[in-house]
């Protein structure tokens, strides 16, 4: 999966940031395809706070919405700066908006639905540390991706639209 390599890594804020790209882009466009620039982004928390630099990044590989920094287009078309906003006053994490239209979706985010290994508790402090043994890191890397796993299966739990 390209977010995966865009991020580098999988978890659950990845996972989490791409089912919220997706089950959006499918109220926003339900009979076509999407049009990458098209999509403007607002984000409710700062860009600094928590993740939400990080689920941004999602949005921008995925629909190429960026801020300051992006595709400046040419002669007037195709830009694609400007189209991402934080610190917004919006109902949800998020708001994914068409520029063509004007149709918008909000979406949420909530992995909370789907449980934790609770053997993962013992080995955090010695993943910390760097104390875990080849045998425990394969264990809890095993344990993390059967909770990604968890999310991206059971995405009608953990994503609310409206």
């Amino acid at each position: 999966m390209d977010v995966v390599k865009s991020a580098g890594h999988s978890c659950p804020t990845i996972a989490g940031a791409y089912l919220m790209v997706r089950e959006g882009l499918k109220i926003l466009y339900p009979d076509s395809l999407p049009v990458r620039g098209e999509i403007e982004v607002f984000f409710k928390e700062p860009q600094e706070e928590g993740t939400t630099g990080v689920i941004a990044n999602v949005f921008s590989l995925i629909t190429g919405a960026t801020d300051c920094s992006g595709f400046k287009g040419l002669q007037g078309h195709f830009s694609r700066t400007n189209l991402l906003h934080f610190n917004e006053e919006i109902s949800l994490h998020v708001k994914m908006k068409r520029r063509d239209n004007g149709k918008e979706v909000h979406v949420a985010y909530d992995p909370t639905c789907i449980a934790i290994n609770p053997s993962m508790q013992a080995y955090m402090p010695k993943l910390f540390t760097g104390l875990l043994t080849c045998e425990e890191k394969k264990l809890f890397a095993n344990m993390w991706q059967e909770r990604v796993a968890q999310i991206l299966e059971n995405f009608d739990k953990v994503i609310t639209l409206h």
